[in-house]
């Protein structure tokens, strides 16, 4: 029973390259959010730029490299492991999300148009600015 005990050790197939993560990387994971949380929070507390569409778009850029930050330092998703999964994995997320996001602009448009419809939209623009 000793030497079956001895033979498999530790290893449980992951082998030396496959990392699951240490206290460090996970810090630097949970600080790059942080970061990439605070800085559109402000930007979008401050007022935002003149232009809605570039505070729109640093915010969505920001988003987009917090996901690439959780897929590295949390899920542990990179070129070196686990072979062509790693790309499926990815294009199933961005599939995911981009369904998501035009689902949500889609209902959120579409509430917006037909629930409200007695209000004078063209009115309420200069009054939030």
């Amino acid at each position: 029973m000793g030497a079956h005990h001895d033979t498999h050790g530790h290893d449980h197939g992951h082998g030396d390259s496959h990392d699951h993560g240490s206290y460090a990387t996970y810090f630097k994971g949970f600080i790059l959010s942080v970061i990439l949380t605070a800085i559109p929070f402000g930007l979008v507390m401050a007022g935002g730029f003149e232009s809605r569409l570039l505070t729109v778009a640093l915010v969505v850029g920001f988003a987009v490299i917090q996901i690439l930050v959780h897929m590295v330092y949390f899920l542990h998703m990179t070129a070196k492991h686990e072979e062509g999964w790693t790309l499926m994995s990815t294009l199933f997320t961005l599939i995911v999300v981009v369904i998501m996001l035009a689902g949500s602009l889609w209902v959120m448009y579409h509430m917006n148009t037909n629930m409200m419809p007695q209000m004078n939209h063209e009115a309420l623009q200069g009054f939030g600015s």
